[in-house]
C-alpha cells in the first residue's frame, strides 16, 4: 500500500495529538518493515516547518509538504473548497489519512481519519467557538470514511452514539509509550518530595480541583504541576514523572489519557480520575477519585503512597500492553481491510 498520512500537527509544539500522529508514523513503519510506502504531507507554515521537519527525523516515510503562508487558514479553506485533489501534490495512493486538523479531497483510495475525542461536541460552551467549528467539521468529515481510528474503546463508543457511524466502520488503536518512559534515567528535583500533574488551567485538565485537594494535605508533598511551567518538550517529561513520588490525572474527560501510561512506565504510583473515559489508560493500576472532589484526590493520594509498591509493580505490567508497533499494526490492517 502507498499511505498519505496528514502530518500537519507536527508543525506546532508536540502534545497529545502530534505524539500519537509520530508515534502511529513510527509504528507503521516498524509494523510494515518496509512492504509499504509511506507519504508524510501536509501544507505547514514557514515557521512550523523546521518543528514539523525535525520531528520526522529518523522516520523512513517519502515527504510530501508545501509550505505556504496563512497555514492554517489554507487547510480550511482547501477542505472547504474541495478542491484540488490531495493527488495532485502527493501522486497516486491506496490510503488517505487526515487528522482533526483538515480534510482534504482525493479522487480514490480509501478514506480514514482518527477521532481522538468528541470533547468540543459535547462540551461546546468550554471551548473558542474557532475550535468547535473546526473539530465538528472534522468529526462530521468522518462519517464519509472507510475506516474511523479511535484512541479508546470509550472514544470509540462515543463515534457510534454521537456520530452514528457503524461500529464495524472504527478501529481502536491505543496509544503506545515511547522507549524513553521507564523507571531508570535521570530524575527531576525540587529539593523536597513532589507530586506531578499534567493538569492545566484547561477546564477538562482541572488544576483548580488538585490545588484545592493539596490544602487538605497540608503540606505533606510540593505540587509540580505542568499548567505552571509553561511548554514543555516532550523528552523532558521522563525525568519529571521519575522524580515524583505520585502522579496525579484529575482530567473530567479524555479521549484515552496516556500520561498515565507515560507515569506508569516510569514507575511512579498514579492517582486518576474515576470518569469512564479513563479506564482503559488506569486499568487496574491506579487509585481511582472523583475529579470533583478535592478531599477525594487527597485521600487517593495518600492510599497511592502508602501502595507505593503494589501500584508501581501494577502499573509497569500495564504499561507494557502500549507500544506504537502494535498502534500501527492495526492502522495497517484496518486500510487493508477497507481496499
Amino acid at each position: 500500500m502507498r499511505i498519505a498520512y496528514d502530518v500537519t500537527p507536527l508543525s506546532h509544539p508536540r502534545t497529545g495529538v502530534g505524539n500519537y500522529v509520530l508515534g502511529a508514523l513510527r509504528g507503521m513503519a516498524d509494523a510494515s518493515a518496509g512492504s509499504h510506502e509511506l507519504v508524510a504531507f501536509g501544507p505547514v507554515s514557514i515557521r512550523g516547518r523546521p518543528l514539523l521537519e525535525q520531528a520526522l527525523n529518523g522516520v523512513p516515510a517519502d515527504r510530501r509538504l508545501v509550505t505556504v503562508p496563512f497555514a492554517h487558514a489554507t487547510r480550511r479553506a482547501w477542505s472547504r473548497l474541495g478542491r484540488p485533489p490531495a493527488e495532485r501534490f502527493v501522486g497516486g495512493f491506496d490510503v488517505l489519512h487526515f487528522t482533526d486538523w483538515m480534510y482534504p479531497p482525493q479522487r480514490s483510495g480509501v478514506r480514514a481519519t482518527m477521532i481522538h475525542d468528541l470533547g468540543p461536541l459535547k462540551y461546546p460552551e468550554k471551548l473558542h467557538p474557532r475550535t468547535v467549528r473546526m473539530h465538528t467539521a472534522n468529526a462530521e468529515q468522518a462519517r464519509n470514511c472507510d475506516v474511523v481510528f479511535a484512541n479508546a474503546e470509550f472514544t470509540a463508543r462515543d463515534v457510534v452514539e454521537t456520530l452514528a457511524i457503524p461500529r464495524e466502520r472504527i478501529r481502536v488503536a491505543h496509544p503506545g509509550v515511547d522507549p524513553a518512559f521507564r523507571p531508570d534515567g535521570d530524575r527531576h528535583d525540587t529539593g523536597r518530595p513532589y507530586a506531578f500533574t499534567t493538569a492545566t488551567a484547561d477546564w477538562r485538565k482541572n488544576l483548580e480541583t488538585v490545588r484545592a485537594a493539596w490544602r487538605e494535605l497540608e503540606g505533606d508533598l510540593a505540587l509540580l504541576a505542568l499548567g505552571d511551567l509553561g511548554y514543555v518538550p516532550h523528552e523532558r517529561l521522563p525525568a519529571l514523572y521519575r522524580g515524583a513520588s505520585v502522579f496525579v490525572y484529575p482530567s473530567r474527560f479524555e479521549g484515552f489519557g496516556i500520561p498515565v501510561v507515560e507515569a506508569m512506565a516510569c514507575g511512579v504510583p498514579c492517582v486518576v480520575s474515576s470518569h469512564p473515559s479513563l479506564d482503559e489508560a488506569a486499568g487496574d493500576a491506579a487509585v481511582r477519585a472523583d475529579p470533583e472532589d478535592a478531599e477525594a484526590i487527597a485521600a487517593a493520594v495518600r492510599d497511592a503512597l502508602a501502595r507505593h509498591d503494589q501500584l508501581v509493580e501494577r502499573g509497569l505490567a500495564h504499561a507494557r500492553r502500549f507500544t506504537w508497533a502494535e498502534t500501527g499494526r492495526i492502522h495497517l490492517q484496518g486500510y487493508a481491510d477497507a481496499l
